[in-house]
């Protein structure tokens, strides 16, 4: 008894040689005294402190209740580490939103960062958060939601494994059938309590839109939109089924924010801040119709002047809740990227095709009767085609279609579909020349872009033809197959050079970091697409210098979208979805333009702006002082004809087809090149 007595009497040590560290002398369940403390340290050096409790007096201090004083909330440093300084003003914005600190009473708000620039890390570290800590001591949510389109479903999930390791297990549903989804979505909605196994549900539009019944049973603490701009129409399902979330705190993503639309505008605020611009009836009285009055070409100055006021009230009320960096701030961490229009001359063939078929067509003269029709349409669409690849238009000529009669004769002796003749498209040629010079003289890998499959499927022969490995995304690959194949190409080791991808199919938020070389083989009609898919390859993670070539055809409809696009008219602020759209935004006199055929021309392009800094097309001086003879085209930095060029590969596919370039250097801004 003696013995044992003697033993427990003795103080306990822990059994580490020369241990100087706390003896956790307290009991399991027992509460520990004193003040709250926060997750992280919030005086560590790089801490990112989120929330700062009020500093209180000694006296203060004695009086107030300790175990309700707040805490700090501070960013996690696994990722405080990593935040990028845009970023982390990102999230301390999110946050603040959330959780009513910048607008009492409302919890949401539109991550509108240029691509690029790091939303879904920015997005993640709040989830993280929230999902941890809150003044209170205690994580402010349980679950959290992120909602995307089905091609980044995957994606997601590897950002969050990325960033997070294995401190999270985030349940993402790209699969599987309706009552497999319905038992794990009704099993997610179940959890509760401080420790929740899966806090995170990532999940496409499509399954939400379907399984919306099984979600809207209990409550979320915080839903995220990726690619936002899907919900600009408040009249559609998807809209509503997400609208009805028994969720306060929704942070809605894109990189393209609609700008000219104004109810469009609203239901995205309305989506995340309801009733912060009161309802839409009320929204159209008070903003919408004056501001559209005062931009009237008719307007009075009264008008006038009360449309800039409300336009005024609407953007102060909105950069409330709305955070938007562009990409300029890219140019400090990543490499220099080169973009370069290229103007690329019709084979005869093609020029032959052309003329032939606004001669038989006769686009123009139907619009002369008013009337803007699908005929009209699809000869936009037959065009487009026809400066791809005459391939394109081939069956058409076959079945002898109005604009295409006796076209056959005009083709080549024994001519095949089979297989493709770079050599009868301009375009197709260049693209053909930048491929074999590239393969030939670097490692680099090439994104390969195209509005439409049956170009796709043009340069897949191209490929078999000259041997090259390539990968396709189009809308008829699965998800799963998707992030697999991105994965592999942006591998060191894979042995494929092309990578071909449908603007169509989930371009949006694809990282192709494996490739520094991107053709945009056609222009589409609204320029938002076009960023998207070129942002694919210059991005974080890239470490060689990127180029990025838009081929156009020169002095055909292509030159004209493309300045539809620079002008920044109604196509450039307004999200066009389809070319169904275009009559919206073409006067009757811009659409006769679209069927014309300029042959005498380097670039139309370059005649409508008039530059005066070029000689015979090439440019030799600076612009005159004052001068705007890049207007319309500022962020082309310089005109090119084949000396003024710095790229080596677009050099050595000059000759094939190239008229006329304009390029553009990503890093001039920072260097102080005027």
């Amino acid at each position: 008894e003696a013995f044992i007595r003697s033993i427990l009497s003795k103080p306990f040590k822990v059994p580490i040689p020369n241990y100087k560290g706390p003896l956790g002398l307290r009991a399991l369940g027992i509460k520990r005294a004193g003040l709250r403390s926060p997750l992280h340290d919030p005086f560590e050096e790089g801490a990112l402190v989120l929330y700062e409790p009020p500093l209180l007096s000694a006296h203060d201090q004695l009086k107030i209740d300790k175990d309700k004083a707040p805490v700090h909330v501070v960013v996690d440093p696994v990722l405080s580490r990593v935040l990028r300084p845009h970023q982390r003003e990102g999230v301390k914005f999110l946050w603040d939103c959330v959780t009513s600190r910048r607008i009492p009473g409302s919890h949401g708000c539109i991550m509108a960062d240029e691509m690029g620039l790091g939303k879904t890390l920015q997005c993640i570290t709040l989830m993280w958060t929230l999902l941890r800590q809150s003044p209170d001591c205690r994580p402010e949510i349980e679950k959290a939601m992120v909602v995307s389109p089905s091609s980044l479903v995957r994606n997601w999930y590897n950002e969050v494994e990325k960033w997070l390791g294995g401190r999270i297990q985030p349940l993402a549903i790209d699969g599987g059938s309706k009552e497999e989804i319905d038992r794990k979505l009704v099993g997610f909605m179940n959890q509760r309590g401080l420790r929740v196994p899966s806090p995170i549900l990532i999940i496409s539009y499509e399954t939400f839109r379907l399984h919306a019944e099984a979600l809207q049973k209990g409550s979320v603490g915080l839903v995220i939109c990726d690619e936002g701009h899907r919900l600009k129409n408040s009249e559609n399902q998807t809209y509503q089924a997400l609208n009805s979330l028994n969720t306060p705190r929704r942070v809605l993503i894109s990189g393209t924010p609609i700008q000219n639309d104004l109810l469009e505008y609203f239901s995205l605020v309305h989506f995340v801040n309801s009733g912060i611009l009161g309802t839409a009836q009320e929204f159209k009285r008070h903003f919408e119709i004056p501001i559209l009055k005062g931009r009237d070409a008719d307007a009075s100055e009264a008008e006038r002047h009360k449309g800039e006021e409300r336009l005024k009230e609407l953007i102060s009320i909105v950069n409330r809740c709305l955070i938007r960096r562009t990409s300029d701030i890219l140019s400090k961490y990543l490499p220099v990227k080169i973009e370069q229009v290229v103007c690329c001359r019709l084979t005869p063939l093609q020029a032959e095709l052309y003329k032939n078929f606004l001669k038989q067509a006769k686009p123009v003269e139907e619009l002369k009767e008013g009337k803007i029709n699908v005929s009209s349409l699809s000869s936009i669409t037959s065009l487009k085609k026809l400066c791809n690849h005459p391939a394109l238009i081939h069956d058409k000529c076959v079945e002898e279609e109005e604009g295409f009669m006796g076209a056959l004769d005009l083709f080549p002796a024994g001519y095949s579909t089979k297989s493709v003749e770079p050599q009868l498209s301009g375009k197709m040629l260049v693209l053909d020349y930048i491929l074999a010079v590239t393969k030939s003289t670097s490692n680099d890998k090439v994104v390969l872009v195209s509005n439409y499959t049956q170009t796709l499927d043009l340069f897949e022969k191209l490929c078999r033809n000259r041997r090259y490995l390539y990968v396709r995304l189009d809308g008829t690959m699965s998800i799963k197959k998707r992030a697999k194949v991105v994965e592999r190409f942006n591998s060191a080791s894979s042995p494929e050079f092309i990578f071909m991808l449908s603007s169509k199919a989930g371009g949006c938020g694809l990282n192709l970091i494996g490739a520094n070389r991107l053709v945009m083989f056609d222009p589409d009609w609204n320029p938002a697409n076009d960023e998207q898919a070129m942002a694919r390859v210059w991005r974080d993670g890239q470490k060689k210098t990127c180029y990025i070539y838009r081929l156009l055809s020169t002095g055909t409809i292509e030159e004209k979208i493309f300045q539809r696009q620079t002008h920044k008219k109604a196509l450039s602020s307004c999200v066009v979805d389809e070319e169904q759209d275009v009559e919206r935004h073409f006067s009757l006199g811009e659409l006769k333009e679209l069927f014309t055929l300029n042959e005498s021309t380097t670039s139309d392009t370059h005649d409508k702006i008039k530059c005066r800094r070029c000689v015979n097309g090439h440019q030799v001086r600076p612009p005159p002082e004052g001068s705007d003879c890049t207007s319309d085209l500022s962020q082309w930095h310089h005109c090119a004809d084949k000396r003024g060029l710095q790229d080596s590969v677009l050099k050595a596919a000059w000759d094939a087809a190239v008229t006329f370039a304009f390029h553009h250097h990503s890093h001039e801004e920072q260097r102080g090149i005027p």
